[in-house]
C-alpha cells in the first residue's frame, strides 16, 4: 500500500506537488511548469510515480534536484549582511550570551554556555573538513526562532547537524527520546530530523539528519534508528570519507544557495 500523498503548494508565485510521507515529511514535488518530478530519495521513485499519476500530464522527467545554473549562481552576489558564511560556530549563542551574560555569580553553570562549547568543538571540526571539499554552515537561521547548528556540505551528501552537550554523562537513544545521564527522556530526534526536512525544502535537495553527541561516556542505541545519524564529536572529521553523492560543482552551487539568508526565510 502507497502510504504517500500529494500536497499542492505554492511558492515564489508557482505551483508544486509535493509528495508526502504520512508524518509530513516531502519525499518529492512536481513542478508542472518544469514538467519534472523532483525526487529526494530514489528509493520511493515508483511509489512517487504511482500517486503522482493522477496529476501528470504528458511526458515528465524524473530525478534529483537541479542544481543552480551558473546564471542563477550570479544571481546570488550577497549583501554581507545576508551571507551566513562568516557565522562562527555557535554564532547565536554567542550574540546572546554577549547580549545578556546573565548574574556572575550563579550556583549551576549558564546551560548556554555548555551548549556553545559543543557547538563550538563540533564546528571547529567540519571546518576542517574545507580542504577535503566540504564547506560548512553555522547558525543557520530559520523561521520561528529555530537554527540549524551546523550545515555540512560536501562530496558525500548534505548534513544538518545537532549538537548535544554530554560531557561525562552517558546518552541513551530510543528513537525518537534522547536521554541525558539522570535527566528525563526528550524527543530530541524529532527536532533533529525537522531541522533536516526544513533544510531539504529549502535547498531542494536531500539532506541527511545528524546528531553530534560532545564528550559522552557512553552512547546507548536501544532501538533502530530511522533516517539519523548518531555520532560522537570526535567521528566529526569522518564525514570526510563520505563520498560519491555530490560533484565538485554542486557541492558550490549548494554551498552557493545555502548561504544565502533568504533561501531560509519561508521554510
Amino acid at each position: 500500500m502507497n502510504s504517500l500523498r500529494v500536497i499542492p503548494t505554492w511558492r515564489h508565485g508557482q505551483e508544486r506537488l509535493y509528495v508526502c510521507l504520512t508524518d509530513g515529511r516531502n519525499v518529492a514535488w512536481y513542478d508542472r511548469e518544469a514538467a519534472r518530478v523532483n525526487l529526494l530519495s530514489e528509493d520511493r521513485r515508483d511509489d512517487v510515480l504511482e500517486v503522482l499519476g493522477p496529476f501528470l500530464t504528458g511526458p515528465v522527467a524524473v530525478g534529483p534536484p537541479p542544481v543552480p545554473t551558473p546564471a542563477e549562481l550570479a544571481r546570488l552576489t550577497l549583501h554581507p549582511d545576508d551571507d551566513l558564511a562568516p557565522n562562527r560556530p555557535g554564532e547565536a549563542l554567542q550574540v546572546a550570551l554577549d547580549r545578556d551574560p546573565g548574574p556572575s555569580h550563579r550556583l549551576r553553570p549558564d546551560p548556554r554556555r555548555k551548549a556553545l562549547l559543543a557547538e563550538q568543538a563540533v564546528g571547529e571540526a567540519l571546518d576542517r573538513l574545507d580542504g577535503a571539499g566540504w564547506h560548512a554552515l553555522h547558525s543557520v537561521p530559520l523561521p520561528g526562532g529555530d537554527r540549524v547548528h551546523h550545515l555540512a556540505i560536501g562530496p558525500g551528501g548534505l548534513f544538518a547537524i545537532h549538537t548535544l552537550y554530554a560531557r561525562k554523562q552517558r546518552v541513551t537513544v530510543a528513537d525518537p527520546m534522547v536521554t541525558l545521564g539522570r535527566r528525563d527522556p526528550h524527543p530530541l530526534l524529532r527536532r533533529v530530523r525537522a531541522d533536516a526536512d526544513r533544510a531539504s525544502y529549502a535547498l531542494t535537495a536531500e539532506v541527511h539528519p545528524v546528531l553530534a553527541v560532545v564528550g559522552p561516556t557512553d552512547v546507548r542505541i536501544t532501538a533502530p534508528l530511522r533516517e539519523v545519524r548518531i555520532i560522537e564529536d570526535t567521528e566529526v572529521e569522518g564525514l570526510a570519507r563520505l563520498g560519491g553523492m555530490l560533484k565538485p560543482a554542486d557541492v558550490e552551487a549548494l554551498h552557493a544557495m545555502a548561504r544565502d539568508r533568504h533561501t531560509w526565510t519561508r521554510v
